[in-house]
């Protein structure tokens, strides 16, 4: 089987798998504290470009990134380096909805994958970053090394290995696969490119879940001309909330006595948004703090209240901490208002496909009643599908077979410890193992939000340095070692 011919042979060789944000940020902080060797650095990516990844390889032109511009950089110590690249490069040109009503800066989606990807370009063409554009099909480790091979079938031999990929696509509850399987308006992943294409005009549409996706299908939808009415469910019935009319300092303080339990971090916060509310200020500038200081709340909370968090508060976090585009948002505040769009909180309690007809039983959460309704397609919203982390790529259960991978405590991703390094099913440590971005969530806590993931992403950058350096002393006193033997 072949290998890359022009991997180093005396120099460690690195290897990202997964050439989204997380993985090309790892490669591009990297590369700007190590001067590497062309032959050292390869990033497994099946797309043509690195940066975008599954959340900003969208070019539907109803997506739009969540957070102002003037918050998101691949540069932490210059926050405002995405909007000066957009303005500068003229970017925003033929966007005429780019600013919102409250002066913030939300541009298509795709552009941010575009500046990720004209960032770290310089490091591809020159040979320090060379871009596998394939999937890893096989990983496995061997004498000490990291043996991946791609689509083609060649192999890499690597030092050091990253994971940067990222949650499975959603998993449709199984009602709904099982009896909705080959329908020709069924769309279990919305995330695929054109996959609302089958969806008319007219169409009844169902949409299960009420999340940040939920938001983007029924824009995309009225985008491309859809007037049939929408239902949109969850058990709780909570949609995504929008940002706040103005700009606000953060309020708060989490972290100099953190909570040790779940309870007392809800009680806490709630008390924090009414101080906040008394001085004029809105609950944006208290979760924005709770988001700041997540990492320190996280660690201080032992395993089983963190669990807790997961089971009970985070579809609470979720909506209100993942806001969503003013732009995005109101589209569907019109379709409500038009009666187009209806928001229940309920779940599917059955469902059946007659000829291309679907039938569904509503049941409403908050009563023992339910609905009867007719839909002509129904569109899956739910979120990550954590459950299958391990089932999503063979690859990674391989890993995980062989007891190098596991799902963390809390089961939103990886087991890894505060060093990012993989952890096995035992707890051992795979030290040239990193995990970088979402899956790392269960360690690192709130890592969801592009700050976060290239705060972390920064993080991993100098963790895979310090293996560098490691690797060359020791090559440094193994050579002296054997000259020393001559």
């Amino acid at each position: 089987m072949a290998a890359w011919s022009h991997e180093s042979r005396d120099r460690p060789v690195m290897a990202i798998i997964g050439g989204g944000v997380s993985g090309t940020a790892v490669a591009f902080h990297l590369l700007r504290s190590q001067a590497l060797q062309p032959g050292q650095l390869f990033i497994f990516e099946p797309r043509t470009r690195l940066g975008a990844g599954l959340a900003y390889d969208t070019r539907d032109p109803a997506h739009r990134i969540n957070v102002p511009a003037a918050k998101m950089s691949l540069l932490p110590d210059d926050i405002e380096h995405f909007q000066r690249w957009l303005q500068e490069g003229n970017a925003l040109e033929g966007d005429e909805t780019a600013v919102a009503a409250n002066g913030g800066l939300f541009p298509r989606r795709g552009l941010f994958g575009r500046y990720i990807g004209a960032m770290v370009q310089p490091f591809v063409d020159s040979g320090a970053i060379t871009h596998i554009a394939e999937r890893a099909t096989d990983v496995r480790c061997m004498d000490g090394r990291w043996v991946i091979t791609g689509e083609a079938g060649r192999r890499l031999s690597a030092d050091i290995l990253v994971i940067a990929t990222s949650h499975p696509s959603p998993l449709p509850p199984r009602s709904l696969q099982s009896a909705l399987v080959g329908h020709p308006r069924f769309v279990a992943d919305p995330t695929r490119p054109d996959a609302l294409d089958a969806i008319r005009a007219g169409d009844r549409v169902l949409v299960v879940g009420n999340g940040l996706t939920s938001a983007d299908v029924i824009a995309s939808l009225e985008l491309r001309g859809h007037k049939g009415p929408i239902t949109a469910i969850s058990r709780r019935g909570l949609r995504s909330r929008g940002h706040a009319p103005v700009k606000q300092e953060l309020f708060g303080d989490f972290v100099s006595h953190p909570s040790r339990t779940a309870l007392d971090l809800l009680r806490r916060v709630r008390a924090a948004i009414r101080e906040a509310e008394g001085e004029g200020r809105s609950w944006h500038a208290v979760i924005d703090q709770v988001r700041a200081q997540g990492q320190h709340l996280w660690r201080a909370m032992p395993v089983k209240e963190r669990r807790r968090v997961v089971r009970h508060l985070r579809p609470f976090w979720d909506v209100h901490r993942f806001r969503v585009a003013p732009q995005v948002e109101a589209v569907s505040e019109e379709a409500i208002r038009a009666g187009r769009l209806e928001v229940l909180a309920a779940s599917v309690a059955s469902v059946e496909a007659k000829g291309e007809v679907i039938e569904c039983t509503l049941r409403l959460s908050r009563s023992a009643k339910s609905l009867d309704r007719q839909f002509d397609a129904v569109v899956v919203t739910t979120g990550p599908g954590h459950r299958g982390i391990l089932a999503s790529q063979g690859w990674i259960g391989g890993l995980a077979d062989a007891g190098y991978l596991a799902i963390d405590a809390t089961g939103l991703g990886l087991a890894c410890n505060t060093a990012s390094q993989a952890l096995g099913a035992g707890g051992k440590v795979a030290p040239s193992l990193f995990i970088s971005g979402p899956l790392a969530r269960g360690t690192f806590g709130e890592l969801m939000g592009l700050p976060e993931v290239i705060e972390h992403a920064v993080f991993v950058a100098g963790q895979v340095g310090s293996a560098v350096a490691d690797y060359t002393k020791r090559k440094h006193n193994a050579s002296k070692l054997d000259n020393s033997a001559t």
